[in-house]
């Protein structure tokens, strides 16, 4: 029977009703209408995943799903992709590429000239202040008394895709952020979430801020209550293999690599159950910091009921231990390789989970990373490619004194964060300097340095002889607020900020525009995704499109990117 014919009778009846009379109770026509149309619209709700998981791998190069491929196995990487769409040529379009910018990215579609995330820190140019990407000292903690809750992502100056969901669906869809770092949580999850959490190391617990809630909930708690940091921190970190078997890795001990405190090489094992004692944030370079953030992804599906609802849920969850192991050890040690081939199984047994709670084609999943890595500088220098480490503070103090002599102020710049010159605003203005002047005078000094590839004008980037690729980076990554007005493009395999141990730097770094910071894996897979693969180049800024285009919502107001088309189903 047609729907209008059926309404039709149903109004008939409710005037036969009316003239009746009856004193009998009868439900009123115009609830069993209502009813009726309710019933209508769920049974042809638009089709949309149960859940969506997005998994960012921290400093997770894009050859890592294939350097360790052979060791994978069937269920974890390898399932992403032979299940799933990779975006083999998917591109960071900015710079610096740096943690809070990249996740920041992932969910905004946007990049740092409007998202306002320039860095992790970055310099707030009105003041000269320092500002850590999701500092919030408007909030306090939940869950510990350490500071490290005074957390939120008020510094987001734009949308998420999980704030649109949220949006699309009047807030009925749940949205929850986890990862050790507090910012690998917060920035995905959006200012809408139900909760974002992040690990704190004076308590081992998970935290969270007043921003979300007043107290932790019960489930939480109870996660807490097991101490499973301690525990696994009890279990030491032996290689899952054999180490002779990690014949993509340099030999274990090694020069380029940085040693635990108290260790004397930087070696496999590493015997952490007698080391933890007071410093529970250990976990965050062993492996076992993704098994505690794997755990406690499955705790908020579990508790939480994600996957559950009318509505789709969506689950932000960065991986952070990769970023502090490969900052320590660097890309080419067996603690990568084993970090990855214990990550692969977690993956596995992670997905395997999510078929049997959710149901196997009910979720969407996509996996992709902030920023990669480069090789460390002595390793490259040994093998005869030019590479080197930029003094940062060396180039400060030598850039100051050269300013001093001609303006006769002490401190002109106040600091080279970001690789950007952030000028001291308050010095030039008391002073009545000429900005333009010192500027000139910046970029002259620094383009006399051997290592510095350019030094570039933001505010004339557009018409710098640089590559297109690079004005276009730039401009991006340029918060007029947030940002310094001169950035510095060191040569290839040149960049700052990692170890130093006695035989030269150890470990690496990110934060370029090159190859191997900026080219990042980019996987989806499950429900409304082809399964294939692209070199067609795309960019970070079309995740995000790309996961409203799936869920029929609006893009992040911020949003620059485009949907990536072939990862669709029709």
């Amino acid at each position: 029977m047609r729907i209008k014919h059926l309404l039709f009778i149903l109004f008939a009846f409710a005037a036969f009703s009316v003239s009746a009379q009856t004193k009998k109770k009868k439900p009123h026509a115009a609830a069993i209408v209502t009813a009726t149309a309710t019933t209508t619209a769920t049974s042809s709700n638009l089709p949309r995943p149960k859940l969506v998981v997005g998994i960012v791998v921290d400093q997770m190069r894009w050859d890592y799903l294939y350097r360790y491929y052979d060791r994978y196995q069937s269920n974890g990487f390898k399932r992403l992709l032979n299940e799933g769409f990779s975006c083999e040529n998917t591109q960071v379009d900015y710079i610096p590429t740096f943690t809070g910018p990249g996740h920041s990215c992932i969910y905004t579609g946007s990049v740092p000239a409007l998202h306002g995330i320039a860095g992790n820190d970055f310099t707030i140019q009105a003041t000269g202040k320092s500002m850590y990407c999701t500092e919030d000292t408007t909030v306090q903690t939940v869950g510990s008394d350490s500071k490290a809750g005074q957390m939120s992502p008020r510094n987001l100056l734009v949308t998420t895709v999980t704030d649109e969901l949220k949006l699309a669906t009047n807030f009925r869809s749940k949205v929850i952020g986890i990862a050790l770092k507090d910012r690998g949580g917060i920035l995905p999850a959006g200012h809408t979430a139900n909760a974002a959490y992040w690990f704190d190391d004076k308590t081992g617990n998970w935290i969270t801020s007043t921003y979300y809630m007043k107290e932790l909930p019960q489930w939480v708690k109870d996660f807490n209550d097991q101490k499973l940091a301690e525990n696994y921190l009890k279990l030491d970190w032996n290689s899952l293999y054999p180490i002779n078997t990690y014949v993509q890795s340099s030999p274990d001990s090694n020069k380029y690599e940085g040693k635990f405190k108290g260790m004397t090489a930087p070696t496999l094992p590493v015997k952490t159950s007698g080391m933890y004692k007071g410093n529970l944030g250990l976990i965050r370079s062993t492996p076992y910091g993704n098994t505690l953030t794997l755990d406690l992804a499955i705790a908020a599906i579990n508790a939480e009921e994600l996957g559950h609802h009318d509505v789709t849920d969506f689950l932000a969850m960065s991986l952070s231990s990769p970023d502090y192991i490969g900052h320590q050890f660097g890309i080419n040690a067996v603690e990568i390789e084993d970090t990855y081939l214990r990550l692969d199984r977690e993956m596995a047994n992670f997905l395997i989970y999510l078929d049997a709670k959710v149901g196997k084609g009910n979720y969407t999943v996509f996996l992709t990373a902030d920023h990669g890595a480069a090789h460390n500088t002595a390793f490259l220098n040994d093998h005869n490619i030019p590479a080197g480490v930029w003094d940062e503070g060396v180039t400060l103090k030598d850039l100051n004194k050269y300013l001093e002599n001609k303006y006769n102020e002490k401190r002109v710049v106040l600091n080279l964060g970001n690789y950007q010159v952030n000028l001291n605003y308050a010095a030039i203005k008391q002073d009545k300097l000429d900005e333009e002047a010192i500027k000139l005078d910046c970029i002259d000094f620094l383009k006399k340095l051997p290592y510095v590839a350019f030094a570039v004008d933001m505010n004339k980037a557009q018409t710098a002889s640089i590559p297109a690729l690079l004005r276009d980076r730039i401009v991006n990554g340029y918060n007029v607020k947030n940002s310094g007005v001169i950035q510095i493009i060191l040569d290839p395999a040149w960049f700052t900020g990692h170890g130093s141990g006695d035989s030269g730097p150890t470990g690496t770094t990110h934060g370029t525009w090159n190859p191997y910071d900026n080219h990042i894996p980019l996987v989806f897979m499950g429900w409304g995704i082809q399964h294939g693969s692209s070199t067609r180049e795309t960019h970070m800024t079309d995740i995000a499109p790309t996961v409203a285009a799936l869920l029929h919502i609006q893009a992040p107001n911020g949003s620059i990117g485009q949907p990536i088309s072939e990862v669709l189903k029709k």
